[in-house]
């Protein structure tokens, strides 16, 4: 209210001042946006475009408003699973797609005289509605235009170069080489820009190079951006993805606190499991097929859809097991380990007087203290390695992977190999460990190629580059057709279960419901199907949620000796989530009996994870031998990397946590798990270095689904 009534006192109007207080209360009670019963469509509507199913209809009849001075505080959050239609959402919000009838959207707020007073440029409603995504088509991280083309391990680089933009370039707008066009846009910022800095904790990264900034220093970044630009409603777009405990308690007050003071307005959309904050007022929640399942208060909207209590899925008569049918006691948890894989010691990695990783000091067994990390990954051993945004777990596996231009000059050994020869031993290349490490990360996703097929994404696991020919065998074709067909529901937008009838070879051969949800399993894979839809999907056509899929079955569709999971199931919705990590378990011995839904929380409705081998029952087609994808053999080896419990895999038996990287001090922590995560009590609290809260109390977040801890 403050900054209308600023610009009302301007001395160059001539209004008086009850004219203008009386217009801006009129103006006031009206919503930014209104939507009343109406259809949009992202091409216009067309009677061939309708019979092909090629335009279908975006969230019919929808209607939504988003008051622009509520009697009570209003702070919406727009919620639903992968690929449900969040971001689509937002667009609509920012008068984007089709609209019918065209008169049923508006933006009556922004039509007032106030907005002309204030900011002729907010009249529009794609600049007063700022959008910030950190998924999908607007994802990854800050690049101009000029750095578009940038390669991988640029970012690890210590020389600068001219297209090294820092911080308060992208701030100031200043990403491109002739910034004279541009400087304009900083003029008459500075004050802003200093507050922004100063809100957003960015004055000790004003100099660092956008490219060097963890994923919570980039949202921060690409919040504080969208600040400057003044909008009245801010769109966040999955926010928390990616992000470590510390950084999601801290970035939530930092939004409550601009949406208290409208300055801007916060609208967020979340993932089902995904914490809610607690000062989120009113839910948009989405169903599948593109449509509004329930809007309205939270508490409303929270209580219906906790008339479904969901749990995860376990195998049929075994509750103890995990979701990935991992019995308590499993022998994988006593197994002996091979020989090395990973061997670090005394790592350092400096940019000049910053040590990016390895700032402390480390003792072993035997009593011996060594400066930095040492770290041995041995065959048959699956780690996660966790830490805060910004401790060096990127820059760990850039190392690991051979991204980084320190992994030739420091003592590593990769499968017993230096990267570099010495005499009397040879060196390993960088070609050979890529076709022993599958390596799936944000920052792959970045740079892969969205031009590329499905198909070629995944037979790109057999390839020097992204785009150098795969070398291909009968085994490895027939490989990544059966990985397509195992994941079709989820790759192919246009599936429909196929109408296969299996009869039982012998009569009752299995009780009714067994039976059923193998009747079900069976139909959710059809074996002989033709992957002809994967030589034309472009990768870059597939949802966000999907694009990781691609990129974690091509890290698994060769079998390497290393799988390097750097928040790969970021961005998945738990369904999709539990199916991944079932297949890095047990392959294609085990399939879930039925689509799982994100919220069927139901104990008399469980998801068990079947035996395939029990299709043998039925008329049904056994695999061949050279359609069988093993899950996680005890020649391979594992490290995964997140912040998100529910998304580390239940093979999980060692951990290790970092430290923040800046300020120094911390020690580097190690642990070992003897069963699943999911199953000890306190491990989660205990790897983050957190003391677990007695009782429920009230925090910072809600649960919008019982699956999130």
């Amino acid at each position: 209210m403050q900054r209308h009534v600023l610009a009302l006192s301007k001395p160059t109007r001539h209004w008086t001042f009850t004219r203008a207080l009386n217009t801006y209360n009129k103006d006031s009670g009206q919503p930014i946006v209104s939507i009343k019963n109406a259809t949009f469509y992202r091409h216009y509507p067309s009677a061939t475009a309708d019979a092909a199913g090629t335009n279908p209809a975006i969230f019919p009849n929808l209607t939504f408003e988003l008051a622009s001075k509520p009697s009570n505080p209003e702070y919406w959050c727009i919620v639903g699973p992968s690929s449900s239609g969040k971001t689509t959402f937002c667009e609509i919000l920012r008068d984007q797609h089709l609209c019918f009838p065209p008169t049923a959207r508006s933006f009556p707020y922004l039509s007032s005289p106030n907005i002309g007073e204030k900011d002729r440029r907010l009249k529009l409603p794609s600049r007063a509605i700022q959008y910030v995504g950190f998924a999908g088509k607007y994802g990854g991280g800050i690049r101009g235009g000029s750095t578009a083309g940038a390669y991988l391990s640029a970012r690890y680089e210590s020389r600068r170069e001219e297209t090294d933009f820092s911080v308060l370039d992208y701030l100031k707008g200043n990403l491109e080489l002739n910034p004279s066009d541009i400087e304009s846009e900083a003029v008459g910022k500075e004050a802003s820009l200093r507050k922004v800095i100063e809100d957003l904790e960015l004055k000790a990264l004003v100099d660092t190079p956008v490219g060097n900034l963890s994923n919570g220093q980039t949202r921060r970044a690409k919040i504080a951006k969208a600040l400057l630009g003044e909008p009245d409603v801010l769109l966040l777009d999955e926010p928390f993805m990616g992000l470590d405990p510390r950084t999601l308690k801290t970035l939530s007050p930092l939004l409550f606190n601009l949406a208290a003071a409208q300055s801007p307005r916060i609208v967020l959309s979340l993932r089902p499991q995904d914490p809610l904050p607690d000062w989120i007022t009113h839910v948009v929640y989405l169903g599948p097929e593109l449509r509004v399942a329930r809007q309205g208060p939270k508490d409303e909207v929270l209580e219906a859809k906790s008339k479904k209590k969901p749990q995860p899925a376990h195998t049929v008569g075994r509750p103890s097991r995990t979701r990935e049918g991992i019995p308590p006691g499993n022998k994988q948890f006593s197994q002996t380990l091979g020989e090395p894989i990973v061997e670090m010691q005394n790592i350092q990695v400096n940019y000049g007087d910053k040590i990016a990783l390895g700032n402390w000091s480390q003792t072993d067994s035997n009593g011996h203290t060594s400066h930095g990390l040492d770290w041995t990954v041995r065959r048959n051993s699956r780690w996660g390695v966790f830490g805060p945004n910004g401790s060096g777990k990127t820059t760990l596996l850039s190392l690991i992977c051979s991204d980084h231009p320190q992994s030739y000059s420091l003592p590593i050994k990769l499968f017993s190999k230096p990267r570099l020869p010495s005499p009397g031993q040879p060196g390993i290349s960088i070609f050979d460990l890529q076709s022993r490490i599958g390596h799936s990360s944000p920052e792959i996703h970045n740079f892969f190629p969205k031009h590329l097929s499905l198909r070629r994404c995944l037979e790109s696991a057999w390839s020097d580059t992204f785009l150098s020919p795969p070398q291909l065998t009968y085994e490895r074709d027939v490989r990544v057709d059966m990985t397509l067909r195992w994941f079709e529901p989820d790759l192919k937008p246009t599936w429909t279960p196929p109408p296969v009838p299996i009869k039982p070879r012998t009569p009752n051969p299995l009780d009714p419901r067994r039976r059923r949800l193998l009747e079900h399993a069976y139909k959710m894979l059809d074996m002989d199907a033709s992957t002809d839809w994967a030589e034309t999907l472009r990768f870059g056509d597939l949802p966000f949620s999907a694009q990781r899929l691609a990129l974690f079955l091509r890290a698994l569709v060769k079998t390497p000796d290393l799988v390097v999971l750097d928040e790969a199931f970021s961005g998945m919705d738990a369904a999709l989530r539990d199916k991944c990590m079932l297949f890095l378990t047990w392959g294609t011995a085990r399939i879930f009996a039925r689509p799982r839904s994100n919220n069927n929380n139901n104990k008399k409705k469980k998801t068990p994870a079947l035996n395939v081998k029990e299709w043998s029952k039925f008329d049904a087609r056994a695999l061949r031998p050279e359609e069988v994808i093993p899950g996680l053999s005890e020649e391979q080896a594992l490290i995964c990397v997140s912040h998100v419990k529910e998304e580390v895999p239940g093979l999980v038996q060692h951990w290790m946590c970092l430290p923040e990287a800046e300020g120094g001090g911390g020690k580097v922590r190690f642990g070992k798990l003897n069963q699943p995560l999911e199953k000890v009590i306190g491990a989660w609290e205990e790897i983050w270095g957190a003391r677990r809260r007695r009782g429920r109390g009230k925090g910072r977040f809600n649960k919008i689904t019982q699956a999130h801890r």
